[in-house]
């Protein structure tokens, strides 16, 4: 009797410990730190942004500036005489000029910048003690949502203090700064003007700062030809630039994905792999300011005004646009001793011929406007020598001689609101024919062309005849079938093939739907919109994909019903996106069938209330041929539907037959990333019900990687992730054996949930 005292004692103990223990300690491997913006107020802004655009014509993100420091002409007029004032420095020789000089694309032309002690201006500049970093440029610095190469600076303002005060750059005390302005008339006068409404004194450093940041804000580049032609006049590019616009935005480069319209940059910190120069110590990077997790990660910098910021990255390692692109083409920085896993997963290999490589540079020109640039002034109020007017030292200008040469307008047959296109003929001249409300009526033959899709309010309708369609052919040489950034666009009744990079891709645009589309070899993706607002796919059917034969992500407002995806590595993704409707899809024959993930790093930061219902998925045991270091190759062979981190995602009324790892899995994004990844997303599951499917015949042989993580195969998989997941399913095998259902007492599901969590702490 007391032995039996004594064990149900013990159990107590247990039980009452699983109660104690908080479910954060039990979560302690659940990733880093991520933000906590809430997932109302991203929406809002993020798709809020998508909507305010107008085809390639994009708002711009709210510039930051402080509560407490309005911008106004007078500020602007104060800081643009204390940018180009020497005595902001120790020794009243350099002003903030002379490393963002107007006239070389507000920088200085150099590797790396030089600082105090030195004379001369960009490539001339010599003596003075060199900076382990070069200078950044402040074209359009005013969108930068960190400034600095590491984000130590929260925004201009704060910027501006440290090249003042850094004993490398101006060296300068900011009290004896204070005290020298103080005896310049001018600058007393010109204080008083701007900030005499203030309690206290009005030339104080804080206010200096205030002033340079002011004025900073207005370098603003935004008039380019690229500008010109995001605003509806196609003509604007030449075929050269328009060619290299389309491989900007291709899958085959990526270049888009971390330099987006309209800022090309954006606020993430990517490695890239860019390696050091002249035997210099590593450079961590933001690793420097926020720690683990960010090695070697360094801000995307704007490409406005490229051609004439060179030499390029943060420590000036190449010379020519050029070298930029052979330095990505090759991998990045897995070609200088990096390995692959550490870099972003969007840095991977790819070729360009001599031709595309000419038209990515001429595209990048195309960006260039220095219409806002400001004028030097002839003299400031200190008397002290401004800088003076230089011609830019960028090598890229020096090496290109490209001239914009403007295209032609070709007209075809117009019958109504229909334009006919043949195969004699491209459906590219047809789409720039087309105006608001018109449909480009395509012919059944072969056509060879990647099409560019940056208008709105039109149909591109292929034309079925005696039960051919038109074919849109790569012939596995052009990259993308279509890219574009139209919204009111139906893309009807094609057959598209043998492309390298992608199928169908649209960016950032509303209302779009592909009905009726055939996809087979067409690279990573076959209908892929991302960043879009209101999206339809039905009635379409994608085989041979190397990533998801339907993918939709970064969206919002998605249908993804009636359809056809087998052979791919993933058969249909959506991913970062939020209100999705996935129904009645038949998924066979891939790696994996249907994905909701929601992964680090990307504009969009959520996923949530997602609906897989009506699905049947089945025998997805396809070899998964991901490209190594991707995502996607890490999905399990066998799996038939996968959540990872996605929120609220209901799955009801599916099929789940013959997949060999598992029918349904909802984890976490530590079993993909490790325990030691910093996330910029929450990186667990919560609110998932899965109930009322049928499961046959899963999980009979789990793939390599599943038994290596321990696991086993079954109809349902958690891996102990997200308190608030829910299961109501009957007669199915599961991982853990006891899921919760919505109908547990509160009791049964914390004890349940904390068993099997401090299991997996201890065993996972």
């Amino acid at each position: 009797m007391n032995r039996l005292i004594k064990i149900i004692g013990i159990v107590f103990i247990i039980f009452l410990v699983l109660l104690i223990i908080p479910i954060s300690a039990l979560d302690k491997n659940m990733g880093g730190a991520y933000s906590t913006i809430s997932q109302h107020d991203f929406i809002d802004n993020f798709f809020g942004n998508i909507t305010a655009s107008v085809n390639l014509n994009r708002a711009y993100p709210t510039m930051l500036i402080r509560g407490n420091n309005p911008t106004s002409p007078e500020k602007v007029k104060l800081g643009r005489l204390l940018y180009f004032d020497p005595i902001l420095s120790v020794d009243n020789t350099i002003s903030c000029a002379h490393c963002h000089h107007p006239d070389l694309g507000f920088t200085d032309n150099r590797a790396l910048s030089m600082g105090q002690g030195g004379s001369g201006i960009g490539q001339d500049r010599k003596g003075g003690q060199v900076l382990r970093r070069g200078s950044p440029t402040i074209w359009n610095s005013a969108y930068n949502h960190l400034q600095f190469w590491d984000g130590r600076a929260d925004d201009l303002e704060h910027q501006a203090s440290f090249p003042i005060q850094d004993m490398k750059e101006m060296a300068q005390d900011k009290d004896k700064l204070v005290q020298e302005l103080l005896q310049v008339p001018e600058y007393v006068k010109l204080f008083n003007e701007v900030f005499g409404y203030s309690a206290g004194p009005a030339l104080t450093f804080e206010n200096v700062t205030f002033a340079i940041a002011a004025f900073e804000r207005t370098i603003i580049a935004n008039n380019s030809r690229f500008d010109k032609y995001a605003q509806g006049d196609h003509l604007a590019l030449s075929r050269s630039e328009r060619r290299g616009l389309n491989l900007f935005r291709s899958l085959k480069t990526r270049c888009f994905e971390c330099h987006n319209f309209p800022t090309f940059n954006n606020p993430d910190f990517k490695v890239v792999g860019v390696p050091d120069i002249n035997d210099q110590e590593p450079d961590l990077g933001r690793a420097e300011i926020v720690g683990k997790g960010y090695e070697r990660a360094f801000k995307v910098p704007t490409l406005r005004n490229i051609a004439l910021t060179a030499p390029y990255m943060h420590n000036g390692a190449f010379q020519t646009l050029d070298e930029v692109i052979d330095f990505y083409a090759g991998g990045g920085g897995a070609a200088h001793g990096f390995k692959p896993a550490t870099l972003d997963d969007k840095i991977r290999k790819f070729e360009l011929s001599a031709d595309e490589r000419q038209d990515m540079v001429a595209f990048l020109h195309a960006l260039t406007d220095e219409s806002n640039k400001p004028v030097i002034p002839d003299k400031v109020p200190s008397g002290l020598s401004v800088v003076p007017s230089l011609e830019n030292q960028s090598f890229e200008l020096a090496g290109h001689a490209g001239e914009f040469v403007k295209p032609e307008q070709v007209n075809l047959k117009r019958v109504g609101k229909r334009i006919i296109v043949d195969p004699s003929q491209t459906i590219q001249d047809g789409i720039e024919m087309a105006q608001a409300g018109d449909t480009v009526m395509v012919l059944p033959g072969e056509y060879s062309e990647t099409l560019m899709i940056d208008k709105s309010n039109i149909t591109i309708m292929g034309q079925q005849k005696n039960g051919a369609w038109p074919i849109l052919n790569g012939q596995n040489k052009l990259p993308d079938a279509a890219v574009g950034t139209g919204s009111n666009i139906e893309i009807n009744g094609f057959v598209i093939k043998d492309y390298t990079a992608n199928g169908l891709m649209l960016n950032r645009s509303m209302a779009v739907t592909f009905r009726n589309i055939h996809c087979d070899n067409t690279g990573l993706y076959g209908v892929y919109p991302v960043e879009c607002v209101g999206v339809l796919i039905e009635q379409c059917s994608v085989t041979g994909i190397s990533d998801a034969g339907i993918y939709v992500g970064q969206s919002k407002d998605i249908v993804v019903r009636n359809n056809v995806a087998y052979g791919n590595v993933t058969g249909i993704e959506i991913e970062n996106s939020v209100n999705v409707l996935v129904e009645n899809n038949e998924v066979y024959d891939n790696a994996g069938g249907i994905l909701v993930f929601l992964l680090p790093n990307n504009p969009s930061k959520v996923s949530s209330n997602c609906k897989i219902v009506n699905n049947y998925v089945y025998k997805n045991n396809h070899v998964n041929f991901g490209e190594p270091g991707s995502i996607v190759s890490n999905v399990p062979q066998g799996t038939g539907l996968m959540v990872m981190a996605g929120d609220s995602v209901e799955v009801t009324g599916n099929r789940f037959h013959d997949n060999q790892s598992f029918g349904v899995a909802v984890i976490g994004l530590d079993l993909f990333f490790g325990e030691d990844y910093v996330y910029d997303v929450d990186p667990i599951p919560d609110a998932c019900w899965v109930h009322d499917n049928d499961y046959q015949n899963n999980g009979y042989e789990p793939a390599k990687i599943v038994v290596e993580s321990g696991l086993d195969g079954a109809d349902l998989l958690w891996d102990v992730t997200g308190y608030s997941n829910n299961w109501h399913e009957k007669n199915v095998s599961s991982i853990p054996p006891t899921l919760p259902d919505k109908n547990w007492s509160w009791i049964g599901r914390k004890t349940n949930y904390r068993i099997w969590r401090l299991l997996f702490n201890i065993f996972g």
